[in-house]
């Protein structure tokens, strides 16, 4: 606790009094930290910054007894939104997925969030190892029953170094095919919007007014600070944004902000062309795009500068950008999940 206060104030000098209007408590597994410590986070946070009581303060938690059993004492602390990683409506999915809890717990979690908080968020996993696209069907029409205003829905991606790689590769997983995990995305989008929660990010649904505003920070190019092993953030200082990152290693941060005062390992000013790529990468996530003038008035220049416009006019003859192009520059519900292919074409 004491090293994450002395972090904050850290940022603070450099920052200076700003409005925040959020906190968010991720990474690992927050929910384990006792609630006196959110609790100091919060107040320090207040003490130190703008915060109004409107903000939006969202800690992560896994659905198991012992942490959703800490949920009054994390609401008493100033917590307003909880996010829980459920992953899956499936016992034997869960397993599979190497997680802890079961349905039971999760809905039981789903059910005390609820009660607690006045917002939440939890996650699902979907193109998991033998689903079916009606079963997919049936687990989505049952989280949709159960949320409160906001899901996030992801496809499950094998990644190189992973237990899951190495069974993927030796043929042990069976994952749907990529044209049935492309109808199983399509499937998402129909049946979230027909229940009211609109797709505003690729992963991320929400009905009017539910959006997270954390997440938007990220997605919009906002500053963020970040603190605590292993946190990232991106910070404008004297009309410089640098790229932070902290010591990873929980022991190795923990020594260097009692000694220091923090522990930021990498503090890079970033050029024009990297802000720029990055707020299109993070911006085209949006179902809403990227404002010609957000831009511009972000990164200092016009968003033409840095687009190919002979592969964007293609794109958009093929259905996959929108023709609002430049203001905004938005993905077509067809584009969005070909982002990464997209990106390649249209950077400069």
């Amino acid at each position: 606790m004491e090293a994450l206060l002395r972090e904050i104030d850290y940022y603070a000098s450099l920052a200076g009094h700003r409005k925040v209007r959020s906190i968010f408590f991720g990474g690992g597994t927050p929910s384990l930290m006792a609630a006196s410590t959110v609790e100091a986070v919060i107040n320090r946070i207040s003490e130190k910054f703008n915060l109004p009581e409107t903000a939006e303060i969202t800690l992560e938690a896994n659905p198991t007894s012992v942490e959703a059993g800490k949920f009054a004492d994390f609401a008493h602390a100033g917590v307003n939104r909880v996010s829980l990683g459920i992953q899956a409506l499936n016992d034997k999915d869960l397993k599979a997925l190497g997680r802890e809890h079961s349905v039971t717990e999760a809905i039981a979690a789903i059910d005390l969030s609820q009660k607690y908080f006045s917002r939440s968020n939890f996650d699902l996993i979907y193109a998991r190892m033998g689903q079916s696209l009606k079963s997919w069907e049936e687990e989505l029409k049952q989280a949709i029953n159960m949320a409160n205003g906001h899901l996030s829905l992801y496809q499950l991606t094998i990644e190189m170094g992973t237990p899951f790689f190495g069974l993927w590769r030796s043929g042990k997983l069976p994952l749907p095919d990529e044209r049935l995990a492309a109808d199983m995305y399509d499937i998402t989008n129909n049946i979230c919007a027909d229940a009211g929660y609109q797709a505003y990010e690729i992963s991320n649904y929400a009905v009017n007014g539910q959006q997270s505003l954390h997440n938007l920070t990220y997605w919009q190019y906002q500053d963020y600070i970040g603190i605590g092993p292993g946190a990232h953030g991106r910070i404008t200082v004297n009309k410089r944004t640098f790229a932070t990152e902290q010591n990873k290693k929980p022991e190795t941060w923990l020594k260097a902000v009692l000694s220091n005062g923090n522990a930021t390992k990498v503090m890079t000013s970033l050029d024009q062309r990297t802000m720029a790529e990055e707020m299109i990468m993070m911006g085209l996530r949006l179902n809403a795009g990227i404002k010609g003038s957000d831009f511009e008035k972000r990164i200092g220049a016009p968003l033409k500068n840095f687009i190919v416009e002979d592969q964007l006019d293609l794109l958009t003859a093929q259905g996959f950008v929108s023709a609002d192009y430049p203001d905004p520059l938005r993905l077509t519900a067809s584009g969005r999940p070909l982002l990464n292919q997209i990106l390649g074409r249209i950077l400069v």
